[in-house]
């Protein structure tokens, strides 16, 4: 068994929070307040058509000016890009980084999504990943998933447990009008009463790709290759 050196038992567990889907006018307004209050930084990866609109665009631009970082969620969040055609999956991308490439810095933050949060084989496909790497983007997943839009009242205990099962936790949120976000207040008092440090900094193994090189296998989140269907025989 693996013991612990002094070092490693004394390093400090880190949570890294993200928001996804927004910004929402209301909604997102409220966490940069909350956020604001107790000094803490966060990732905010953004839906294109929203950040389209002036009123999101505000929000991105006061989010930035307050320290936070702001990534691409795809313009329109229609479906996982492992359902896509190469053409629209190059559009969700690109559409939305070019809305934010005044904002972002040489990170230049990309976020897929899957069905009902899960890292799975519909969050990519070849043409996203060449895409990212001829873009010198790089590529954000997570490793705590605590369905704050499907539990908007219990999210918050399960967020918390997880945390005790990473160094360092990534865990995504979501800034839309579901009343989840009520409860970030007691979310991140818990999180200072635990003493876990925030950080907009990402561990490696939830950046697979990083400023356009590949750091590690996507291959679980890459979409299956059509089979052709066999040809007869040469008569």
């Amino acid at each position: 068994m693996h013991e612990m050196s002094m070092h490693e038992i004394l390093l400090p567990k880190k949570i890294t929070l993200t928001f996804d889907n927004g910004p929402t006018p209301g909604v997102t307004d409220r966490v940069l307040d909350v956020l604001s209050q107790r000094q803490m930084s966060a990732i905010f990866f953004v839906v294109g058509e929203k950040i389209r609109a002036p009123e999101g665009h505000r929000l991105v631009a006061r989010a930035v000016r307050e320290g936070h970082r702001v990534g691409n969620h795809s313009f329109t969040h229609g479906s996982p890009l492992g359902d896509l055609t190469p053409a629209e999956t190059i559009h969700e991308i690109s559409s939305t980084q070019k809305l934010l490439d005044e904002f972002t810095d040489v990170d230049r933050y990309f976020r897929p999504w899957g069905t009902e949060g899960a890292l799975e084989r519909r969050c990519l496909n070849q043409t996203a990943v060449d895409h990212l790497i001829a873009g010198k983007q790089t590529c954000v997943l997570w490793n705590n998933i605590p369905r704050d839009w499907a539990d908007p009242s219990g999210w918050v205990s399960r967020a918390l447990a997880d945390t005790r099962d990473h160094q360092h936790t990534v865990v995504v949120l979501h800034d839309l009008p579901t009343g989840a976000l009520e409860h970030l207040p007691r979310f991140l008092d818990e999180l200072e009463y635990s003493g876990l440090q925030t950080t907009t900094q990402l561990p490696d193994d939830c950046v697979p790709i990083v400023r356009g090189r590949m750091r590690a296998p996507v291959d679980h989140l890459m979409a299956e290759p059509a089979i052709a269907a066999d040809l007869p025989p040469d008569s």
